[in-house]
């Protein structure tokens, strides 16, 4: 290796292009994006929602999430109905084949995980997590 190989920026940004491959051919293999799995992951953890709060909640920029949301509504694994305390706004709602689906995508998450992180055990996994969520935490002001 060479001494900028040896850089955690490096190593980070190899790793983060590895991680987003496997994950992205590990959705794609049930057609899902990434996208997807944020919103279904989110209506699960707090329920309909509008668009925008959708938005801000998954860190999905509104202008991607009228996009993502059209797809999901397309193949029924979301529901897209106007406000009734403001018409001008939609709530989405995760529907039964969207819980399917979110399964079927968590479980391909985890068998990318699995592959990214094969050569590490469970303690050292557990361990890159904390000290990468330890980094991003400081750089994102938290």
């Amino acid at each position: 290796m060479t001494a900028w190989e040896e850089l955690p920026s490096w190593l980070i940004t190899q790793t983060a292009g590895h991680a987003h491959r496997l994950v992205g051919d590990g959705f794609a293999a049930v057609g899902a994006k990434g996208y997807h799995f944020r919103i279904l992951k989110t209506l699960e953890e707090i329920g309909p929602a509008s668009q925008a709060d959708l938005g801000r909640r998954s860190g999905i920029h509104l202008s991607d999430m009228v996009a993502a949301v059209n797809e999901l509504a397309a193949q029924g694994l979301v529901e897209r109905a106007p406000d009734p305390a403001d018409r001008r706004r939609n709530i989405i709602t995760l529907t039964t084949p969207g819980r399917r689906q979110l399964r079927r995508l968590e479980q391909r998450l985890a068998e990318t995980q699995d592959e990214l992180l094969a050569p590490l055990s469970p303690a050292e996994r557990h361990q890159l997590t904390g000290l990468l969520a330890r980094v991003l935490d400081h750089h994102d002001g938290g």
